[in-house]
C-alpha cells in the first residue's frame, strides 16, 4: 500500500481511533468542551494567539479555539482524509481564513522554529512515531515562553511492554505512565509542568467522570455503527473488518472492566532562550581550574543552608529526585473510574 503524502504508510488494519474518526458526527476528543476550555485558561488564549494542534483529526478542537477565543489556528494530521474534511468544513462555515491544515507526520512538523504561542498534542500524537521525537517537534515550533500541552492516555497501573504494544495498536494511541510523559517534556526543554487527571471521579472542576478514550460500543447507535463499519470495509476490506471487531471487544473490556487507562492533561512552558550570561555561567570552569578562587567555604554554606519551606515543593527538590517524586505521585492515583479503597 503506498504511503501517504506525509510519508506515513496507512495502517493495514484500522485502530479504534481510525474507526471513530470515520463517524460523520463531529466529536470533541475525550474531556469535551470542559477540557478544552481549561486548556484555554491555562495557556491564556487570546485573540490573535497562534495555536497549533497536532493529530488534530477533523479539527473540531481547533475550530472551538478559533470560534471561542479568536485565535489563528493550524492543524496537522497523518491522515489526508481527515485534513480534507477539516478544510472542507471550514470553507463551508466561513472561517477558512483563520484555520490552516496540513498532512504531516508528528515527528517532522512542516513549520519553522518558534512560531506558535500554544502547541497541543492530541491522543494520536505518538501512535506511529517515537513519542520523544514527536514531543521534541512540539517544543521546537513553540515560541520561547510559549505553552506546550499534551492531552494523552496514561497507564494507571503497570503494564508489561508486550501488552503495551498490542493495546497501543488496538487504540491507535500510545499510552505512557504520567512520569514518562513528564520526563519527555522536561528533556525537550519544557518547565513549570502542571498536570490534571481527567478520568479521576474526585476532580471537582468537572461535572462528570470522563472516559479516557471513546468507547465505540457505547458511543454510537446501531445504525451509526453499521455506517462506520461499511466505510471501514471499503477502506480496509473484510480482513480489516474482522480484526477491528476483535479489537473493539478488547478495547471495551479495557475501558469498562480493567480500568487501567486514564486521560491526563499536562501543560508546561518552553524555557526562554538562553542568554549569553546564562551560557557563560553554565560553562564556567569547575573549582580548582586555573584562575579560579577556592569555593569550599561557599559550598559549605550552601550545604548547610536550611531548605526554604515557602518555596514550591518542585523548586525545593533536587533535580535528580524529580523522577522518584513523579513515581510516587503516579503510584497513588486511583484506577480510572474506580472506587477508592
Amino acid at each position: 500500500m503506498p504511503p501517504h503524502a506525509s510519508g506515513t504508510a496507512p495502517p493495514d488494519v484500522p485502530s479504534m481511533l481510525d474507526l471513530i474518526r470515520l463517524s460523520p458526527r463531529l466529536l470533541l476528543p475525550p474531556g469535551g468542551v470542559e477540557l478544552y476550555r481549561k486548556i484555554a485558561l491555562l495557556t491564556d488564549l487570546a485573540e490573535g494567539s497562534e495555536v497549533l494542534d497536532v493529530a488534530c483529526g477533523k479539527g473540531v478542537a481547533l475550530e472551538y479555539f478559533v470560534r471561542e477565543y479568536g485565535v489563528v489556528g493550524s492543524g496537522v494530521d497523518y491522515d489526508p482524509e481527515m485534513i480534507r474534511q477539516a478544510e472542507e468544513r471550514c470553507r463551508e462555515t466561513g472561517i477558512a481564513d483563520r484555520l490552516h491544515f496540513q498532512t504531516s507526520r508528528a515527528d517532522a512538523l512542516p513549520y519553522r522554529d518558534e512560531v506558535f504561542d500554544v502547541v497541543v498534542g492530541e491522543l494520536g500524537l505518538a501512535a506511529r512515531v517515537d513519542p520523544a521525537v514527536a514531543i521534541a517537534e512540539l517544543v521546537r515550533v513553540t515560541k520561547p515562553g510559549g505553552s506546550v500541552v499534551l492531552v494523552q492516555l496514561v497507564w494507571k497501573a503497570p503494564v508489561d511492554e508486550r501488552r503495551r504494544r498490542v493495546l497501543a495498536a488496538h487504540l491507535g494511541a500510545r499510552p505512557l505512565m504520567l512520569v514518562e510523559w513528564k520526563r519527555l517534556l522536561r528533556e525537550a526543554g519544557v518547565a513549570d509542568l502542571h498536570t490534571e487527571d481527567w478520568s479521576d471521579e474526585d476532580t471537582a472542576f468537572r461535572p462528570k467522570v470522563v472516559k479516557p478514550f471513546p468507547d465505540f460500543a457505547e458511543l454510537f447507535s446501531l445504525p451509526e455503527k453499521i455506517g462506520i463499519l461499511r466505510r471501514a470495509r471499503k477502506r480496509w476490506g473484510w480482513r480489516g473488518m474482522r480484526i477491528v471487531l476483535e479489537r473493539e471487544r478488547e478495547v471495551h473490556r479495557l475501558l469498562t472492566r480493567e480500568r487501567i487507562l486514564g486521560l491526563d492533561l499536562v501543560k508546561g512552558r518552553k524555557a526562554p532562550a538562553e542568554t549569553g550570561e546564562d551560557a557563560e555561567e553554565r560553562v564556567r570552569p569547575e573549582e580548582g581550574s586555573p584562575g579560579q578562587e577556592p569555593r569550599a567555604a561557599a559550598a559549605e554554606i550552601e550545604t548547610a543552608a536550611p531548605e526554604d519551606e515557602s518555596a514550591p515543593e518542585d523548586e525545593r527538590a533536587a533535580p535528580e529526585s524529580e523522577t522518584a517524586a513523579d513515581e510516587g505521585e503516579t503510584a497513588g492515583l486511583p484506577l480510572f473510574g474506580g472506587k477508592k479503597e
